[in-house]
């Protein structure tokens, strides 16, 4: 998927052309009641059920391999006094999906390689999108949804929920309103032992094939987007160039000769590329700093780090979420102080949606609470809080950190997707949901 990945890379990678004018803070045509179409519902099957309890919508076309999800994906929608949508299977009927005139917005939860095509086709069939991560795994793939979503002034949104968990989200309001001070680093991560659904899920072993080829960091979002949005990334700053280290592949060999039996994987395990543990420490164009790991295939607990370092403070995440705030920085907040300090700054907008979306779930509440928050935006007309630049800078690491461990960890440029629009963007303020609906 990366063509010449061990190529040396400069800082003055050539910026293509644009093909359209900026989509930053791009609004759209109001659309009170958001016809969907939803293609890949294994992930996509709790989409469904999230988004037909969302009031203003209506879920127009299911598309899916496997007849069993459509099938019960139509059950979801009756289940929630929905009527049923029309259905497609075969390989690519994704496109006649796309090629409906009675869609606005194709919710696309496919595997990877599926991401970038079926988005390029929706938008050349004017239609808004919303992606699983990563968005596009090439930079070159990263630069057509940019070109494309500016030729065709569509939105084009990376689906990233970490960014609506309820601490991610109290962080970025603690950021926005000057609690820790001006923000100079932070540290983001995806470590989940995923060696059992490796080799025994996913539609054909798609993750797994891909560690066949491939090292550098393959999933770098969900660490990543909480704390790029905490720090303006793409709005008054960008991620100038990354370094970064793997670790050589031990766990899924070891998984394998563990756990597997009689099985030609056993002897192809030891030939995986990817790396347990990638390290990738990014420089910005403000000169901050940003930590990204990812972990995959070692036996620790889950953790996406979060952590946000000020210069009057910081917050972490993981294991447990803690704050400290001068003058007392030697130690953390005491449990009374910090319940205190998260009630404070819980973010508006999870105090306005969040108790339903515990109750809907997905994730904790924060795929609802994404799912809801698009679904407004397009009703209103308004920017998203993700923009097609973001999807792209934040997935352009897939690449990227590949380039940077084949080539001894050397920096890598990491290209300017806004083509400079960054400079004349202050980070989106923070939402009064109680003024908008009611002021």
């Amino acid at each position: 998927m990366v063509s010449d990945p061990a190529k040396p890379d400069s800082f003055d990678e050539l910026t293509p052309p644009a093909k359209g004018k900026s989509v930053l803070g791009l609004r759209c045509n109001p659309i009170p009641t958001v016809r969907i179409g939803v293609v890949g519902l294994g992930r996509g099957g709790g989409a469904v059920d999230r988004l037909s309890r969302i009031e203003g919508t209506e879920i127009v076309a299911l598309c899916d391999l496997n007849p069993e999800r459509v099938n019960n994906s139509q059950k979801t929608l009756r289940n929630n006094k929905r009527k049923e949508a029309a259905t497609y299977t075969g390989e690519e009927d994704w496109k006649k999906m796309c090629e409906r005139d009675d869609i606005d917005l194709i919710y696309n939860a496919t595997p990877w390689v599926l991401h970038v095509p079926i988005a390029l086709y929706a938008m050349d069939h004017g239609k808004h999108v919303a992606i699983e991560v990563p968005a596009a795994l090439t930079v070159k793939d990263c630069w057509a949804l940019v070109d494309k979503a500016e030729e065709k002034q569509l939105h084009c949104m990376m689906l990233e929920n970490c960014c609506y968990d309820f601490f991610e989200l109290a962080t970025l309001n603690m950021a926005r309103l000057g609690l820790l001070g001006e923000i100079i680093h932070t540290e983001g991560a995806y470590i989940h032992d995923l060696r059992d659904s490796k080799f025994n899920g996913y539609y054909k072993h798609w993750r797994l094939e891909y560690s066949k080829y491939h090292t550098g960091n393959p999933y770098p979002t969900h660490g990543l987007g909480p704390i790029a949005q905490v720090m303006g990334i793409n709005q008054g700053d960008r991620m100038e160039y990354l370094s970064s280290v793997s670790t050589n592949q031990f766990g899924l060999s070891l998984w394998a000769k563990e756990n597997l039996k009689d099985d030609e994987r056993i002897t192809l395990s030891e030939r995986y590329m990817l790396g347990d543990m990638n390290t990738t420490i990014i420089h910005t164009a403000m000169g901050k700093s940003i930590m990204i790991q990812h972990d995959t295939t070692s036996p620790r607990p889950y953790s996406r780090i979060h952590l946000v370092q000020g210069t009057k403070g910081m917050a972490v995440k993981y294991p447990d979420e803690k704050v400290a705030i001068q003058p007392e920085t030697h130690s953390f907040l005491k449990e009374g102080d910090q319940k205190e300090i998260l009630s404070q700054y819980e973010h508006p907008l999870s105090k306005f949606i969040g108790e339903r979306a515990k109750q809907i779930g997905g994730h904790g509440g924060m795929d609802f609470i994404m799912d809801w928050r698009l679904i407004y935006c397009l009703q209103k007309g308004y920017p998203l809080d993700q923009s097609v630049y973001d999807a792209a800078a934040w997935s352009s690491l897939v690449e990227l950190t590949e380039r940077s461990v084949l080539n001894k960890s050397c920096s890598v440029a990491i290209p300017d997707f806004t083509r400079g629009a960054w400079r004349n963007y202050q980070p989106w303020p923070v939402i009064d949901m109680e003024k908008v609906l009611h002021g």
